[in-house]
């Protein structure tokens, strides 16, 4: 019975914890760009205007493939929650996302395949990354569990430092942020327009922005795994990535698809893989 009063909680604190990062991160973007901008509020706003709209698709798949898409999110933050096998929740993740790209490529919009694609080479370069995470964390604790990895007796990034540089590198990929916004952006300016959520309008689009904000949060508590020996330590680690996130997305320029490849594999996955050999040798070897 706790464990399901745990469930509800999470499904219905997640999303007002991520609409209100989303309106801060709209209210600092604002500050930054000298404007006033929205209350912090208005991703709620949004998004009840969006579920108030009626329901037009391209293609009727959309609408199962954006349901699929905020469902796996929430699984996948309630087995975070539950404390369950870190590789599950990626898995979970990946068919998340996978969903959108079904979900965009189900249409014929030049925009929303060519923003579909992007994602799948963001997917690519991103993932082994969050797999070696993963692995890393296994070697110390000697489990794929949360649990462990919460009970563990120190603080993880003392083992993991580049392996949680790493983990900030692509989180940028997957809050699809500035250099690396290249199949979506806030900013409907850029020469795809909305890339992948291009078709996707009304409630349908509303179920995709929830998805997201359940996502958001499952990545800020990922991020705390690495201090959760003290909670209030983690929870300023989370406050303080989110930020830098938010600062970096606001001082840099789209990259290529090309560029963020070539960067993530040598940089984040090469950090990360460091990382990996010195722990194998330490817990292993020695």
């Amino acid at each position: 019975m706790k464990e399901v009063y745990l469930i509800l909680l999470t499904v219905v604190i997640a999303p007002i914890i991520g609409g209100l990062l989303s309106g801060i991160d709209r209210k600092i973007t604002a500050r930054m760009q000298n404007r006033f901008g929205p209350p912090i509020l208005q991703p709620f706003y949004d998004l009840f205007k969006l579920f108030s709209k009626e329901t037009i698709v391209v293609s009727n798949t959309q609408i199962l493939y954006a349901f699929l898409f905020l469902v796996f999110n929430v699984v996948a933050l309630v087995m975070f929650v539950l404390k369950m096998d870190l590789l599950l929740i990626l898995f979970v993740l990946a068919f998340a996302v996978t969903a959108l790209i079904l979900g965009a490529i189900s249409t014929n919009s030049p925009y929303s395949r060519i923003g579909a694609h992007r994602e799948l080479i963001s997917v690519l370069a991103y993932e082994p990354v969050l797999i070696a995470v993963i692995i890393g964390i296994y070697l110390v604790t000697g489990s794929f569990k949360v649990y462990d990895a919460i009970k563990y007796p120190g603080f993880l990034i003392l083992d993991l430092p580049f392996i949680f540089i790493a983990l900030t590198y692509v989180l940028t990929i997957k809050l699809r942020k500035s250099p690396f916004d290249l199949s979506t952006s806030h900013h409907a300016h850029q020469e795809i327009v909305k890339g992948i959520t291009t078709e996707f309008a009304g409630p349908v689009l509303g179920l995709i922005e929830l998805g997201h904000w359940y996502e958001l949060v499952l990545l800020l508590l990922l991020i705390g795994l690495f201090f959760a020996k003290n909670i209030a330590v983690a929870i300023f680690a989370m406050v303080l990535c989110y930020f830098l996130e938010i600062l970096i997305d606001n001082i840099s320029a789209r990259l290529t698809w090309r560029i963020m490849l070539k960067f993530t594999w040598s940089i984040a996955l090469g950090l990360a893989l460091v990382n990996l050999i010195w722990v194998y040798i330490k817990y292993r070897v020695l």
